[in-house]
């Protein structure tokens, strides 16, 4: 892995901590890879034949692998990297807390950067549910547990990010925003969007790419997170992308009705309880233009996959901060999109490989066909897939 982040907000490190990042991200595709494959393998080998007919989902494979050596040793030292990821970088953040908000304000201050802009709400009152946990096990959650954590927040996720991706993510973490946005070309040839919503967009690794892919357009990225805005802001400054930047609820979206084009998310809506997932898939409906599109890239369904990649993928559910995860994955996601006000025949969905790592034009042969699950769709491995779904609005 790259130790160093590709912008202005690049903290020095010593080469023990870069050491130490590069152990912890090799440590987590060791787990994800090699060991979640002997994981499989003694589930297929050791307990399979013990039963008397296979798991039909998930929640059964779980309850028989679980008293397995191989399972507890597998969940424990994922649960230890996914903890070593974040105390493998704060060290360092706290060290040069300092050069860090000045660095930013530099950065927010310079007129002469872009035409971007940042747009925070004091008065937004965060959910009970987001304020609850630390999301994958990350201290302080996005916001940070100090009540103004300035952007230390964003460069705790920044920094823990490109460890916990160990390069499957793209060079700037950012494939998935550039997989995303470049199928909504492929597959919407006559859309030309003036307006692009990136709801939930954290400190914009997804949000940015959609500018370099629709360049005329303007490009928004939308969060409760205030700390990690400021960041992305200040991101987005350095690497000269003119994206604008707004605190608000995914419950009530900050633009007229008919006024967007697309509203994108990413990794975000298994992280609302099901009453929310309903509200924003509303609000994309309400604010899309007709011919919009509403595009999520997310975890794939239970119902679409085997009963043991089922199983692997509700993992975090029980043992990564992840409490709406596995909920969210027993929807019906063409259900959730018709309930929104979205005509059912308008629903697609995709399984696509990483933009930045194949040719453009095996990229371009899976958009338009049918989506095909396999163990690595939506799994963080060496061989990750994309999963998309979405639907247009209609007149």
């Amino acid at each position: 892995m790259e130790t160093h982040l590709a912008h202005e907000l690049d903290i020095a490190k010593t080469g023990w901590e870069r050491a130490r990042e590069r152990s912890v991200s090799s440590l987590r595709a060791y787990v994800l890879n090699n060991l979640a494959g002997e994981l499989r393998e003694d589930y297929e080998s050791a307990v399979l034949p013990t039963l008397d007919e296979p798991p039909a989902d998930g929640v059964a494979v779980h309850k028989a692998i679980r008293p397995r050596d191989a399972f507890r040793w597998y969940s424990s030292l994922r649960c230890t990297a996914q903890e070593l990821v974040w105390n493998s970088v704060i060290d360092s953040i706290d060290r040069q807390a300092g050069f860090l908000e000045a660095r930013a304000a530099e950065l927010t201050n310079d007129a002469s950067r872009t035409d971007g802009s940042l747009e925070l709400n004091a008065d937004l009152e965060l959910p009970d549910y987001y304020k609850a946990v630390d999301v994958h096990l990350m201290p302080g959650n996005y916001e940070g547990a100090a009540d103004d954590a300035g952007v230390l927040p964003g460069a705790v996720y920044d920094n823990g990010f490109n460890v916990f991706a160990f390069g499957a993510m793209g060079k700037e973490h950012n494939d998935i925003g550039w997989s995303m946005a470049n199928f909504t070309k492929l597959r919407f040839p006559d859309l030309d969007p003036a307006v692009i919503v990136d709801v939930g967009c954290t400190i914009g690794h997804n949000t940015l790419p959609w500018k370099a892919v629709y360049p005329d357009a303007k490009v928004y990225g939308v969060d409760i997170a205030a700390a990690c805005l400021r960041y992305a802001h200040a991101r987005a400054r350095s690497l000269g992308v003119g994206a604008h930047f707004r605190q608000a609820s995914s419950d009530a979206l900050p633009f007229d009705d008919a006024s967007v084009d697309v509203v994108f998310s990413s990794m975000f809506l298994h992280e609302l309880p099901a009453k929310h997932i309903a509200r924003f898939l509303a609000q994309a409906h309400r604010v899309l233009k007709p011919g919009g599109v509403v595009i999520n890239m997310e975890l794939p369904p239970n119902a679409a996959l085997s009963p043991f990649d089922a199983f692997y993928l509700d993992w975090d559910s029980y043992y990564n901060n992840e409490p709406f995860y596995k909920n969210f994955r027993d929807q019906d996601y063409r259900g959730l999109l018709e309930a929104a006000g979205f005509g059912r025949d308008a629903f697609f969905e995709s399984v696509m490989p990483r933009y930045t790592y194949v040719p453009h034009e095996a990229f371009a042969k899976v958009v338009g066909g049918t989506a095909e699950f396999d163990e690595d769709t939506g799994r963080l491995s060496d061989d990750i897939q994309w999963y998309g779904f979405g639907a247009e609005r209609q007149a």
